[in-house]
């Protein structure tokens, strides 16, 4: 069973901690003792063999960026001030996904459907006993990763016709906020689109762009979905019901988005799955039941397990002492499946929840 992971801020960790995502997590944890990456933001969680070993087969690979207002110290350095600021940072973390894969023969860029069975292809040339590797020196299952580029956050686009030329350069799925922006209100900055948010709109929609709206304020999230008439998804985001807060998606949210055929990614980050839980606080007291259990709210709340799916937001400033506790890296994502299975799943639902329905969604949106 092939698992995709909508939500993963690979470059952002890459250029401002160094983690090399070809070695394994435990590697770069070996490689972290001394530096500032674990205290900050936890042990590291994802790794090519991780991926490889774990069966996550496509992932969306995030341009993150944050404005300097929302910065807690001094080594945030993705961070922005200005637009041309952010422009600057988001294409440098576009060109690293570049290098990543040209240099990588284990991962491969996905710019179009043709990509994507490109490398789901590979998958079925592991299960007939073909061997590979993962390009790092380290031996791993055959298999490609493919990477579909996620902005998270549009104030990288300078004006909205620009969001064009950041699609021809690879990017295929855009967020209109983290915190508030130029286009959106956002997380803790409520408010509506902006009548730039409502022309990038537009823009996006003439080539066909996914629309990522999580983190958008609320206003800004339904006047998208009655704007929008392209494919939308939440990439990561838990219901509101389990933790309250303006991040996470009501139910009402939540129903709007499937009656959209939209998917949402849902965070195994135990602050988000646990009211009061916080970082040291004992991991035990969150397990991939809480996952399967976020996983089913959204399923009863829409009818179908057609619209839920994983948006791991790893290393998205939490890491592996800040997940359920089986989760050691992301190989172990493929733990979710099992406990859908124990709460009545069947094998056909959770294959879609584990990565058929973001493998729809991307035969849908990729060009």
């Amino acid at each position: 069973m092939l698992i995709v992971d909508a939500h993963e801020d690979i470059a952002w960790n890459a250029l401002t901690f160094g983690r090399d995502v070809r070695r394994s997590a435990h590697e770069t944890r070996r490689l972290e003792v001394h530096s500032d990456a674990p205290r900050v933001c936890g042990p590291c969680l994802l790794g090519l063999p991780d991926w490889l070993a774990g069966g996550v087969a496509v992932v969306l690979g995030t341009l993150f960026v944050a404005p300097e207002r929302k910065r807690h110290d001094v080594w945030e350095i993705q961070t922005y001030g200005t637009p041309q600021e952010a422009h600057h940072r988001a294409s440098a973390q576009l060109d690293y996904y570049q290098r990543l894969a040209g240099e990588t023969p284990a991962i491969q860029l996905l710019q179009s459907r043709a990509d994507l069975e490109a490398v789901l292809a590979t998958w079925t040339e592991t299960a007939t006993g073909e061997q590979g590797g993962t390009g790092a020196g380290e031996s791993a299952p055959a298999g490609k990763v493919g990477i579909v580029v996620l902005m998270e956050g549009a104030d990288p686009i300078l004006e909205p016709k620009e969001a064009e030329a950041w699609f021809e350069r690879g990017v295929r799925a855009f967020g209109l906020a983290w915190a508030g922006t130029r286009y959106s209100g956002g997380t803790s900055e409520p408010g509506p689109l902006t009548n730039e948010g409502r022309e990038l709109l537009e823009v996006l929609a003439d080539f066909g762009a996914i629309l990522d709206l999580s983190h958008a304020a609320e206003k800004a999230f339904f006047e998208a979905l009655d704007r929008y008439e392209g494919l939308v998804i939440a990439s990561h985001s838990n219901p509101r019901a389990f933790v309250p807060g303006d991040r996470q998606l009501s139910d009402t949210m939540i129903v709007r988005l499937a009656e959209r055929d939209g998917v949402i990614g849902i965070v195994p980050f135990n602050r988000m799955l646990k009211p009061e839980w916080k970082r040291g606080d004992n991991r035990a007291e969150v397990s991939v039941r809480d996952v399967a259990r976020a996983i089913d709210y959204v399923c009863q709340r829409v009818g179908d397990a057609r619209h839920v799916g994983i948006g791991s937001d790893f290393d998205g400033g939490f890491g592996g002492d800040q997940v359920p506790a089986e989760i050691d890296t992301v190989a172990d994502l493929a733990k979710i499946g099992p406990a859908l299975g124990e709460i009545g799943y069947s094998d056909a639902d959770i294959a879609a929840v584990m990565g058929e329905n973001w493998l729809r969604m991307l035969r849908a949106g990729l060009p």
